[in-house]
């Protein structure tokens, strides 16, 4: 039997923009989205999909370039490991039992400490000037949560945030893009949840 072949994070971003659609047809709701891209960015074969797409019309097939999609554009320098990492002393950002937001137009410096007891955490980047292409978050939660909105098309990798009792989910590719930003987020958290998530559109609304 010939092996499935493996999809790439380029496939995993077509399929969350066509759920994104979904969601402004009315078709799928906020929840559903979520559940579903959940599935998506967690998927490694276009079999694995199929779920998400059954009750949408095409179904996988309407995941342009899924099946024949070629390889992720590679990034300037190789291996995307070769990113360059932001120096110079973090921003530091924290919050107790209260709630710690940051949106619309804001710099953002080349590193955040982000530490929260038990408050809750909103940055959106959709809207804010980045140092440079690359941007370090640093998490240091109690029992607090986090959620971090990025610009469309941004990668951010994760796989540096230990969790406790709570929970983490990224909902963007985490491999590096020519030309978008890419977010490292590492740290703790205790108890409480972190979600990475592109900006969401809904009618005339985005969030």
């Amino acid at each position: 039997m010939t092996p499935e072949i493996r999809i790439s994070d380029a496939d995993r971003e077509r399929a969350a923009v066509r759920l994104q659609t979904a969601l402004g047809e009315g078709r799928i709701t906020v929840d559903e989205l979520e559940e579903r891209l959940a599935v998506v960015y967690a998927s490694r074969y276009a079999s694995d999909l199929s779920p998400v797409f059954a009750d949408l019309p095409g179904g996988v097939a309407a995941v342009a370039g899924l099946a024949g999609a070629g390889p992720a554009p590679a990034v300037p320098g190789g291996d995307p490991a070769s990113v360059s990492t932001p120096s110079g002393p973090p921003l530091v950002l924290r919050t107790g039992m209260g709630t710690l937001r940051r949106v619309g137009p804001w710099r953002v410096p080349p590193r955040l400490r982000v530490q929260s007891v038990m408050g809750s955490v909103q940055l959106s980047f959709v809207e804010a000037q980045l140092a440079g292409p690359v941007t370090e978050i640093e998490l240091q939660l109690g029992a607090g949560s986090a959620r971090l909105v990025l610009p469309d098309g941004a990668t951010a990798d994760v796989d540096g945030l230990v969790s406790g009792m709570g929970s983490v989910r990224s909902r963007v590719p985490s491999r590096p893009r020519p030309d978008r930003p890419h977010f490292r987020v590492y740290g703790r958290t205790g108890m409480g949840s972190v979600v990475v998530r592109p900006q969401y559109r809904f009618g005339g609304f985005v969030f």
